[in-house]
């Protein structure tokens, strides 16, 4: 799988070069996102733009890691979806479940606020 990473002072935009996110590359997936929980930014953009087709199990998949960055206090969101990927997220019941933008600058902007709201809830 090929992918490009930008790295800022608050996340990691991840763009996946690639036509079709299938099963057989959740693992691929799973070795690039999953050790971003063990830096100091740990917040993650993923633009999907490139990507034409998702199928179920890939989708299914999206939803788990990005349980995985909420559950360690850090930020998932999808951004950039085409108008197909997002038909076949919504017929799987799984886009009400994925954090999505339109956008890379509103991905941007939603885990800036997500880094707010955690700071102020360790404050209290």
């Amino acid at each position: 799988m090929q992918f490009k990473i930008d790295t800022s002072e608050k996340f990691h935009a991840i763009q996946i070069k690639e036509q079709t996110l299938s099963a057989n590359m959740t693992g691929e997936l799973d070795a690039c996102l999953m050790p971003l929980l063990q830096q100091e930014v740990k917040n993650v953009v993923l633009n999907l733009q490139d990507i034409q087709n998702v199928d179920n199990a890939a989708g299914e998949h999206l939803v788990n890691i990005q349980q995985s960055f909420y559950a360690q206090s850090s930020s998932f969101v999808i951004c950039c979806l085409q108008k197909q990927v997002e038909k076949d997220l919504d017929a799987a019941d799984l886009l009400e479940l994925l954090n999505v933008a339109p956008t890379e600058s509103e991905a941007w902007d939603i885990v800036h606020m997500e880094e707010i709201e955690r700071e102020l809830g360790d404050s209290f």
